[in-house]
Parts: C-alpha cells; sequence; structure tokens
C-alpha cells in the first residue's frame, strides 16, 4: 500500500530520519508542489483535507473535474483516484493528512467517514466551501499540526491525534450548518464504519461480499445498499480498489515474480490476477512493472 509514509519519502523526497510521524502530516503547498501528488501511482492510503488559501486548484476526482478557490476544502477518502489537472500560479493551500490505519483507531472515527464521504455523496463533488470564520478556524489546528511536527514534544504522537480530532469535529460542525443532506442512521453509520474496518485486515484473503456481510451479521443486499447509500459506490468496487493498490505496491516496490504477487493476493491462477489488473488498470502487470 502506498501509506503516508512512502507518500513522505518517495513524493516528498523526504529522508527516513526526517519523518517524525507516519501517521500524521500537515505540509503547505504551491503551484508547484501540488503537481507531485501526480507522482503517486496509485490512490492514496490516507485521508486528506485541503485548504484553499490562495488562488485557484483543479482537480479530477474520478470522472468529474473540481475548480477550488479560497475558502474551499478538499477532501479526499482512500479509493478514489486524483490527479491535478492545474493550479493558478498564485495557488497556496495547507494539506492535512491522515495514514488511514491511524484513523481507523481514532476516537471520532465516524466523524471522519461522515467528514470524508458525505460531501462525496450529497454534493456529488469533494468540497466544501467555509466562511472566511470557518477557513482561518481550520487553518489554525492544520498550523498548530504543523507546529507540533516541528517540535520535539514528549508526547507530540498524541498531541497530533488530538489536533487531527478537534480539526474533524470542526470540519463535522460547519457540515451541519451548511450541507443540506439527509440523515443516516445510526445503524447504517456503525455498520459502514464496521465494514471500512474490516476492509484493510481482510482483503487479500476475502475478494466477496458474504465474507463481510457474513461478519457483520447482515445480508450481503444489506452490505451493498448501506455501501452505495454512504458512498455511492458497491463494495466491490472498494474490494478490488484496495487489491490494484496492493497489486501496485508490490509490482513498484519488490521483485516478486508475477506468480508470487498473485499468489500473496489470492488469486486462483496467475493469468486470473493478470486479467484483473488489466481490467482495472488498463495494462498488464509486467508493461506496469517495467514502467516503474
Amino acid at each position: 500500500m502506498y501509506r503516508l509514509r512512502n507518500f513522505m519519502r518517495e513524493t516528498l523526497g523526504m529522508a527516513d530520519g526526517d519523518i517524525v510521524s507516519d501517521e500524521i502530516f500537515c505540509l503547505p503547498t504551491d503551484a508547484e508542489s501540488t503537481y507531485l501528488t501526480n507522482r503517486m501511482p496509485e490512490t492514496l492510503d490516507c485521508y486528506t483535507f485541503t485548504l484553499v488559501r490562495q488562488g485557484s486548484l483543479t482537480l479530477l476526482s474520478g470522472d468529474r473535474e473540481l475548480v477550488f478557490g479560497v475558502g474551499d476544502l478538499y477532501i479526499y477518502a482512500p479509493g478514489f483516484p486524483i490527479s491535478v489537472v492545474s493550479a493558478s500560479e498564485d495557488y497556496h493551500g495547507l494539506c492535512l493528512m491522515a495514514d488511514e490505519q491511524t484513523v481507523l483507531e481514532i476516537p471520532v472515527v465516524r466523524s471522519v467517514i461522515r467528514a470524508a464521504y458525505f460531501p462525496l455523496v450529497e454534493l456529488s463533488r469533494a468540497r466544501l466551501h467555509l466562511s472566511a470564520e470557518e477557513a482561518a478556524r481550520l487553518e489554525r489546528w492544520m498550523q498548530l499540526a504543523a507546529e507540533c511536527l516541528r517540535s520535539d514534544h514528549l508526547f507530540r504522537a498524541d498531541v497530533l491525534r488530538e489536533l487531527f480530532t478537534l480539526f474533524l469535529l470542526d470540519v463535522m460542525d460547519f457540515m451541519e450548518h451548511s450541507l443540506a443532506r439527509r440523515r443516516l442512521s445510526e445503524r447504517t453509520e456503525a455498520l459502514f464504519v464496521s465494514f471500512v474496518r474490516l476492509l484493510p485486515r481482510h482483503f487479500m484473503e476475502h475478494h466477496g461480499i458474504a465474507f463481510y456481510a457474513d461478519r457483520l451479521h447482515i445480508t450481503t443486499t444489506y452490505l451493498s445498499r448501506i455501501v452505495r447509500q454512504v458512498t455511492g459506490r458497491t463494495v466491490v468496487d472498494y474490494i478490488n480498489q484496495m487489491l490494484l493498490m496492493e497489486a501496485s505496491w508490490l509490482l513498484r516496490s519488490t521483485d516478486l515474480p508475477l506468480a508470487d504477487v498473485a499468489a500473496r493476493l489470492r488469486f486462483a491462477t496467475p493469468s486470473s490476477f493478470s486479467r484483473f489488473f488489466l481490467r482495472m488498470k488498463g495494462m498488464t502487470p509486467k508493461r506496469y512493472r517495467m514502467e516503474r
């Protein structure tokens, strides 16, 4: 998987000794640095929140081209491929990133899920427009996180998690006031969060819906309905995206034979893995590896 540490090391060029946290990271972005996002060969296994402070930014999220201006918060959830189309010369932003595994363990994980996914579903776009006061408040939390990363605080990891939690609670508060969306039931939210928790631990061994539905003690139809209701995507979409991310990571970062990659991901045969990869990526695993 392309985890937060991989992003900092391979995309930003940071040395391992300079990475003080592989859970939460905050960095300023400009017109030049934001194009580094396109160097990531696959979707990033992190939740990210980018606040536009100056200029404009145009992104391709899935099949949608989205334009962000001053006061807009761009929200990214793992599994949604993105690329930067353009950035104005005067673009400046601030990006707060959290590794998915870290996010799933924090107490307000439900707020994370809602903050990350609901704008995508309810607005059909990954954008939250903020007032000047709201943007300033979020920027303050992000700056504090950046300061904490530069400090030698003995409890830096705990402080970062608390700052991220406070940031998320504010995002949710702003959403409640600005998004006219339907209310999901407590059970729907709880089941979706449980599914998101299960997936990273089991996707390599279990490629079908039935396993996850069984673990949640619900029917496959009900699980499919919940996932589509919250995210607009299917369970199979999620499983396949996780498999693709892991396969791409193994092909890029290791020299494992294709047969071993297929076996690790529990494909019945190397040829079935190759067909899957070609369908998802548009090229064979061999060609993909040659282009690394």
